[in-house]
This record gives C-alpha cells, structure tokens and sequence, in this order.
C-alpha cells in the first residue's frame, strides 16, 4: 500500500487588475461595470483590482466648463454626433447595469481632488476604493453631481461607510496630491493615454470599455497561462 500523499493543487495568486480611469470618463463606467460582471461568472478566478488615476483633462479649472463646448471644441464632434453616443452610452449602461442620465452631465470638472481621495480609500481597504469609485461615477453621470466638489465627495464617503470628517480633512489638507500625480505620470509614462486601460499582471492591456464577454474570455486566458506556467 503506498501511504505517501496525494499531490494537492498548488493555489495561483491572484491576477493583479490595475483599472486606469477617470471618474469623469462615461466609458469607465461601462468598463468598470463590465469587468465586474465578467468576474461573476469566473468564480475560480481570484483577482486583486486597483484603481489608478488618469485626468482626462488636467488643466480644467475649477467652475468647469460647458459640456457641450468642451466636447466640441476637443474633439470636433457635431451635436448630432454627441447625441448619438450619447445614446449608446445610456445603451451599454444599461447592459451592465449602470445608469447614464440624459443631461446629467451638463459640465465637465476638474477630478485632481476625487483621485486624492480615492487614493486615501484605498488605504482604508480595496472594497472601500472599489465602492468610493462607483459612488462619484454614478453621483457624476447619473446625478449630475460635480465630482471634484467637496460636498459631493464627502456625501459619497458617507454613502459607502467611510469616516467623513477624516475625508473632509484630507480633502482640505490636500494630502496625496503628491502621491496622485507621482502614479499618473508612472502610467503616462508606460504608455497610457486613454482610458479605460485595463491592465492585468502588469504585462496584458484592455483597452475602452469593451463588453463582459471580451474581459470573460481574456482573464480566463491569461488565468489558464498562469496555471500553465507553475504546474
């Protein structure tokens, strides 16, 4: 009789997400939500998900600017072209379950200080970093809410359960600038200049925000080639 013991499976460590995005990026709402509906369906999957900040524009001044003019004049989009993504949006939210407003998003804002405090979220924990971003992507895109402002900020720390007059000191002290722009020039410097920018084990990109089924099929890829690598 051989007594010596059956091989157990060695267990991988988790693939590490860094989620590159703006809170005042609509398609990061649709990649965010995407992404978490592909992990529904790969349970076996263990990841450690990071939100990095990226500034889509860096330079806004604090009263914003008219939406329709910054669109216009960055892009040189027509109205009638604005309107059609506009409804595509509304159209892949829903397929993932997040709510884009019609006229919401009346103007576009300066988010350095959403970043400073969704670096301070995630030191508290991931889950609340993970909770803070969609709460100022809905208060953004869904309520109209400006998300550098101080009060929505703290409303949305108080929403998810976090210490709000810790936040609101934070917030006034201006503490983690450093530390955001020191990580947003790091991802500018590997290359990222849209988001999203899912990037995974440091090494695989996923660009925009593609539909549940393409991050399903390119985690359980690169899961499978991990297995592969240290059996």
């Amino acid at each position: 009789m051989n007594d010596t013991p059956a091989p157990t499976a060695t267990a991988l460590p988790p693939l590490r997400i860094d989620f590159v995005s703006d809170v005042a990026c609509p398609w990061c709402a649709v990649g965010l939500k995407s992404l978490e509906t592909a992990l529904t369906r790969l349970p076996d999957v263990a990841v450690d998900l990071h939100f990095q900040p990226f500034e889509l524009n860096p330079q806004m001044a604090p009263e914003g600017e008219d939406i329709e003019e910054h669109l216009s004049r960055k892009y040189g989009s027509t109205t009638e072209q604005r309107q059609q993504i506009r409804a595509h949006l509304r159209q892949r939210g829903a397929e993932v379950g997040f709510t884009f407003t019609e006229g919401a998003r009346s103007r576009v804002w300066n988010t350095f200080d959403a970043h400073r405090l969704l670096h301070w979220a995630g030191l508290q924990s991931a889950q609340a970093q993970r909770d803070l971003k969609l709460a100022l992507l809905t208060a953004y895109h869904t309520n109209g809410r400006n998300p550098g402002d101080r009060e929505t900020l703290l409303a949305a720390v108080r929403e998810i359960g976090l210490d709000a007059a810790e936040a609101a000191r934070v917030f006034d002290s201006g503490e983690f600038a450093d530390d955001v722009r020191e990580t947003e020039s790091l991802w500018l410097g590997r290359g990222i200049s849209s988001v999203p920018a899912v990037v995974i084990n440091e090494k695989y990109l996923i660009q925009g925000g593609q539909p549940p089924e393409a991050f399903e099929q390119a985690l359980r890829q690169i899961a499978a080639e991990q297995r592969e690598a240290t059996a």
